[in-house]
Order: C-alpha cells, then sequence, then structure tokens
C-alpha cells in the first residue's frame, strides 16, 4: 500500500517518508543531503531507513542538475563516498565506502535500481547507467553490515537507485560543454485512473577531455505499472536498455603525466570498448487485509562488453569480451502485529535467488586482431538467501530491530581452453545475524547503535575448486556502528558516528590475471568516524558538510605475502570530505558552490612505493528561471583547473590516469 505522507522541507529539495518505527516516536538516523526533513506517515513495507545503519538519501534536486559522464559520479556528493576515476573509455569508474576501494579488486557495495539487484558476477557496476538522469528521484546510501535484505556483494552496504513512479509531467534538456559534450534528455510521466506511464531517455557524446578519448552513449528506461484498487495493490513492468562506445586513452607513465597529461599514448591508438545492456523486471505489491504486506520481483540483467585495451607500451593489447544474463526472483512478506505483550511489533521475511550464466574470453590482440587466445571461461553461478526481521518497540523512545540472513551458493565452471569442468566451493549455509538499536533522547536527538556480519565469497573463476580439492570458507565481515543523530535547532541537523568492520580471511580479484582467479589478502580491519551537518539558516541559504577519517590494516597477512602484514591496504585514503553552499539570490536565480576532496592512498599492499591520488575540486554553478516553464544553467567543473589523477603500480612502475581539467556546460531546461 502506498504510504501517505506529511512532509515539512526546511530547503529546496525532496522528502521522503521515514520508516515506521520512525514515524511512531523514535528519530531516524537518516540524512537527506542538503535538507532538514519532517516526515510522517505509515504502511506499506518497511523503508529503507529502518535498517538503522549509516543511510544518507541523495535528493532528485542534487541528480538532475549534475553535468555528469557517468552515475557513479553523482555519488560523489554523499558524505564518506570515494569516488575512483579510471578514465579509461566505458571502464570510467566506481564508487566505493567504508574503507573498501574502487580498484574491481573486492567490490563491496551492493548496487539496485529500483530494489533491483544490478551488479555483474563480480560485483562491479556497469548497470549503474541504466537509469537515465532525469528518471532519477533520489539514490539511498546504506553503510554497514546490519541490512538483512541483501546478500551478495552487501559487504560494506549497499545503494538504491530509486526512478521516478507515476505522476503527469514532461521535461527535456539540451547541453553543451567543454570538450564537444553535447547532452539531450528527455523524461515523462503520465498517471490516470491507477495506471501510470513514465519514459525516460537521454543521448550523449563529446571528445573527451583527453587526446583519444572520444565517447558517445544512448539509453532509454519505460515503466508501466497499474493499481487497480485505489493504492493498495500496485503491478507493473521496468525495461531498461543502455548502449555505449568509446576510445580510451590510456595510462601514463609519472614522466607523462607532469609533461603532458591530455596526451595519449601510441600504443593505445586502438584501445576502445562497446558495452550493451539490458535490464527487465515484473514488479508486484499488494496489502493483504490490514496488517499484512506482499512484494514481490522478477528481473533480468543482460550484458555484453567488449574492450581492447594496452596497458603500457611494453605488454600486448588484449580483447576482453564478457556476455553474462543473470535471472533473479524476490519476495517478501510483511506483518504489522501492532500492539502486543513485549510492544508494537512489525515482521519482515524474505527469500531471493538469483541465477547467473557468464561468459569470459580474453585474447592477445594487435591493433585489434586476434593473436592468441588466454582465457575462454563459462560458470553458471547461483545465490539463494532468505532473512528475517523484527521491528519490536518495547516503548516509544526504543527501537530494537534483531535480524537474521542465511545465504547459499551453487553451479558450476568450464575451462573451454581445455575442457575441464570444477564444482563451485561447498560454503555451505553462509549465517549472518544482525542488530541494531536506536533511542530517542529527546525532540530531534537520538543515540544508535548496530552489529551485524556480512560475507564475501569467490568471484570468477575462485568460486570455484580449480586450484583446491577442498571446499573454502567464506570470508566473513563482522561490523559495528553507534552514532548520534541531532537537531539542536530546527535549522541544523547533522549526525557523527564510529564504526569498524574486520574480515576474516579477506581475498581480492587478480585484475590481470588470465585464469580469472583470486589472492588471499588475510585478515582485515577498518574503522573510521563520519562526521555530517545539514544546515538551513534561513530561506536562502542552504550548507551541507561531510567528513570522513577512516584506516584500514591487514592484521594478519597470507603466507604468500607476510611482507603485507601490519601495512595498509592500497587505495584507501585516509581523508575523504565534501561542502557546499546553495544560495538563493532571488526567486529566479539560484548560486551553488561544492567542494570534494581526499587525501592521498597508497598504490599497493607493501606501503613502498609511495602515495598519490589527493585532491581538492571546486564546482560551482547558476540557475535562472527564465519563466516556469523554462530554466538556463552555467556549471563550472573543478573551476579552480587542479590537477588530479588516478594511479595504479603495474609491478614495475606507476602508471597515471589524469582527471578532467576546467569544463564549463550551459544547459537549457523545459517542463511542460
Amino acid at each position: 500500500m502506498v504510504a501517505k505522507r506529511k512532509k515539512v522541507v526546511m530547503a529546496v529539495g525532496m522528502a521522503i517518508s521515514l520508516p515506521v518505527w520512525a514515524q511512531s516516536g523514535a528519530e531516524a538516523p537518516t540524512l537527506t543531503l542538503g535538507e532538514v526533513v519532517v516526515s510522517a506517515g505509515g504502511g506499506g513495507p518497511l523503508a529503507t531507513r529502518s535498517v538503522l545503519s549509516s543511510v544518507d538519501v541523495l535528493p532528485q534536486e542534487r541528480i538532475e542538475s549534475q553535468v555528469v559522464s557517468n552515475n557513479w559520479q553523482l555519488l560523489g556528493q554523499v558524505p564518506g563516498v570515494m569516488l575512483t576515476e579510471f578514465g579509461q573509455g566505458t571502464t570510467s569508474g566506481k564508487f566505493s565506502m567504508r574503507g573498501f576501494n574502487g580498484e574491481g579488486e573486492i567490490n563491496a557495495v551492493k548496487l539496485l535500481i529500483d530494489g533491483v539487484p544490478s551488479n555483474s558476477n563480480d560485483g562491479n557496476m556497469p548497470y549503474i547507467d541504466l537509469a537515465p538522469l532525469l528518471d532519477i528521484e533520489a539514490i539511498e546510501v546504506v553503510r554497514g553490515t546490519n541490512d538483512p535484505r541483501y546478500g551478495l556483494h552487501g559487504i560494506a552496504g549497499n545503494a538504491n537507485i530509486v526512478t521516478k513512479l507515476g505522476g503527469n509531467y514532461a521535461i527535456g534538456r539540451l547541453g553543451y560543454g567543454s570538450f564537444d559534450t553535447r547532452d539531450a534528455q528527455a523524461a515523462a510521466g503520465f498517471e490516470k485512473d491507477g495506471f501510470t506511464q513514465n519514459y525516460a531517455v537521454g543521448y550523449q557524446k563529446g571528445d573527451g577531455y583527453r587526446d583519444h578519448s572520444a565517447f558517445e552513449k544512448a539509453g532509454l528506461s519505460a515503466k508501466w505499472f497499474y493499481s487497480p484498487d485505489n493504492g493498495n495493490s500496485r503491478y507493473g513492468l521496468i525495461v531498461r536498455h543502455h548502449e555505449a562506445s568509446a576510445d580510451e586513452a590510456g595510462y601514463l607513465t609519472y614522466a607523462q603525466s607532469r609533461a603532458d597529461p591530455k596526451m595519449s599514448p601510441a600504443h593505445n591508438a586502438f584501445d576502445d570498448d562497446k558495452r550493451r545492456m539490458t535490464q527487465v523486471a515484473a514488479q508486484a505489491e499488494t496489502a493483504i487485509g490490514e496488517t499484512l504486506h506482499w512484494a514481490a520481483q522478477a528481473y533480468m540483467n543482460d550484458l555484453d562488453d567488449r574492450r581492447y585495451v594496452t596497458f603500457s607500451a611494453n605488454v600486448p593489447q588484449q580483447e576482453r569480451y564478457v556476455a553474462e544474463n543473470h535471472v533473479g526472483a524476490s519476495t517478501t512478506l510483511t506483518w504489522r502485529a501492532g500492539a502486543t505483550a513485549v510492544g508494537d511489533l512489525t515482521l519482515v521475511g524474505g527469500l531471493d535467488t538469483e541465477r547467473q550464466d557468464n561468459r569470459s574470453e580474453r585474447y592477445n590482440t594487435l591493433r585489434q586482431v586476434r593473436q592468441t587466445q588466454t582465457r575462454d571461461q563459462q560458470f553458471d553461478f547461483n545465490i539463494y538467501g532468505a532473512f528475517v526481521q523484527a521491528v519490536l518497540k518495547p516503548t516509544r523512545d526504543l527501537s530494537i530491530i534483531p535480524a537474521y540472513r542465511v545465504d547459499r551458493a551453487s553451479g558450476r565452471y568450464t575451462n573451454r581452453l581445455n575442457g575441464r569442468t570444477y564444482d563451485v566451493n561447498d560454503y555451505g549455509s553462509i549465517e549472518q545475524p544482525k542488530l541494531s538499536a536506536i533511542y530517542r533522547l529527546a525532540e530531534g536527538h537520538s543515540l544508535y547503535a548496530n552489529w551485524g556480519r556480512s560475507f564475501q565469497v569467490g568471484v570468477g573463476t575462485a568460486a570455484y575448486k580449480v586450484n583446491q580439492a577442498d571446499d573454502l570458507d567464506p570470508s566473513i565481515n563482522e561490523g559495528w556502528e553507534a552514532g548520534l543523530k541531532f537537531r539542536p535547532l530546527n535549522w541544523l541537523e547533522g549526525r557523527v558516528a564510529v564504526w569498524r568492520q574486520t574480515a576474516s580471511n579477506e581475498a581480492r580479484r587478480r585484475l590481470n590475471d588470465p585464469a580469472n582467479d583470486a589472492e588471499n589478502i588475510g585478515r582485515t580491519r577498518r574503522q573510521g568516524v563520519d562526521v555530517q551537518l545539514n544546515a538551513q539558516p534561513n530561506e536562502k541559504l542552504g550548507l551541507w558538510v561531510g567528513a570522513a577519517v577512516q584506516r584500514s590494516r591487514i592484521l594478519k597477512a597470507d603466507a604468500a605475502s607476510v611482507a603485507t602484514e601490519g601495512k595498509e591496504i592500497d587505495h584507501v585514503p585516509h581523508l575523504l570530505y565534501n561542502l557546499g553552499a546553495d544560495y538563493r539570490l532571488s526567486d529566479a536565480l539560484r548560486l551553488s558552490a561544492w567542494l570534494q576532496g581526499q587525501s592521498s592512498y597508497y598504490l599497493e599492499r607493501s606501503n613502498s612505493t609511495g602515495r598519490f591520488g589527493g585532491y581538492a575540486l571546486t564546482n560551482v554553478s547558476a540557475t535562472y528561471r527564465a519563466s516556469r516553464q523554462v530554466d538556463l544553467e552555467l556549471q563550472v567543473r573543478n573551476l579552480g583547473d587542479r590537477y588530479y589523477e588516478y594511479v595504479w603500480y603495474d609491478g614495475t612502475q606507476s602508471l597515471h590516469a589524469p582527471g578532467n581539467g576546467r569544463s564549463i556546460h550551459a544547459m537549457v531546461t523545459a517542463r511542460f
């Protein structure tokens, strides 16, 4: 059942209803970026905020106005989230959090689009660009180990891209900017007699900041939903498709990056990528009487990606082909028992499964002509999960949320180069108990704490018994968090939290390994402090600040890499920060400025090859409402034209990918 909501928004943007336990007296630890929000309502399934972790909501106001080439760049506005910018064609970058890096070796964030699981087999996030920018209503980021709804890839948390559903609107945008970037987007919604239709398209083309970095991409989304009984049930179909092609500028040596960051080495002249993605989902939810709510979905994700890449002058070009087809289903049942002898009680349980058919091929090539084949793999990977969660309110001010999840895996791998097949590791039943609590100290102030376990299993061939006869155990991540949410004034709110996460026997993918295998890191610990503030001192001015201080360390190294014991995990900055301000100069003119940055990081686990990657970038924008229907916007990214870069170490040298210099973009947006 769709909840009825009341909301008071103290800044420009969107408010999303708080969960049932928060609505009935407790103070949710959720923050909406740049807003101070008070919500009320009830009914339907438990909302994301009921997981009682560090939850941040990036609202529509801070999404649709951004000039980005990839949706992962939007997450740079979320406190505690790290962006890793590879800058290599469609392999452009990704986001990570909680002391996990974005290298692709350990992909620790479960990505969802409207609740549909959207990770590739290795946990990467190519599907993130399936949602056209003008179709995104919010992005919900959950950090920590205490959310029982998702298992696979949810090591450090999850992020859900929530798109628009229903409404009557039409919006179009045209943009042009630096590097000959052309952008066209449109979205429309139609709602009548319980039937909703939502459509969105996007197209972007540009030359890129560096030589040999031109790109072109296009995507579309369509959603049809029907509610036959005045909001008590809803049934619908979602279809999304995205295609992209891009040249790859390649990585530079240290000397090249300082002499000419825009250059592309000659050995990268034939590097490029073509990617095609499709997602189809059927979703249903209905109220069963006054106390039960049922929801279910079935989905299919399809990925086809062919990449030609040359990492340095002294290695051959590779052709990398990935074809994945994942089908899955999930169902949940929520029971609102109401007042009981132990307090107000809500129970929710769920089942989910995903079946993967994956193909991975690699070749050594010369100017995209195949020379030798180094990989030909087909592997089925299936995951099954179940969870139960209770929300108990023994008093008006206290909420206790115990939960339990269990996952099991199955599958089979075939090495098509030699015809050998292998079974998946029998990980057994992967048990994940979780517990959260929140206590309301006073109006606008609450303490919260949570503890939980998540897990890591092998991806690629590392999930199968290829190099050993015995089954491997999963790596168990055990984490806790304690925090304070406060609102000392009606226009000021914030959150401060401390957290720690320890992994029992962490492993990472060997990214350039023809066998598609992994290596053990050992026992690891990540910990940190998060601080966030939102302020709206008057109707014209809005401010936000976020910072995360974090440390990662290898507590007990694997026997094969004893020299890394006690060292820091690579590509993990000690500090992430962002801050910004919005100012309404008049009813027609709004100015914005924001800064995001991070400290430097080590390039590999011995910590002996220097630190790179620190930056602080300033962005500004001005939006002018020319009429009720038309907005004009000018946005400048990297205002100071600061040099910044992504850096990695190939075993012999550091390799550098310079980020974009200053860029200027103009947009016109029309609403009908």
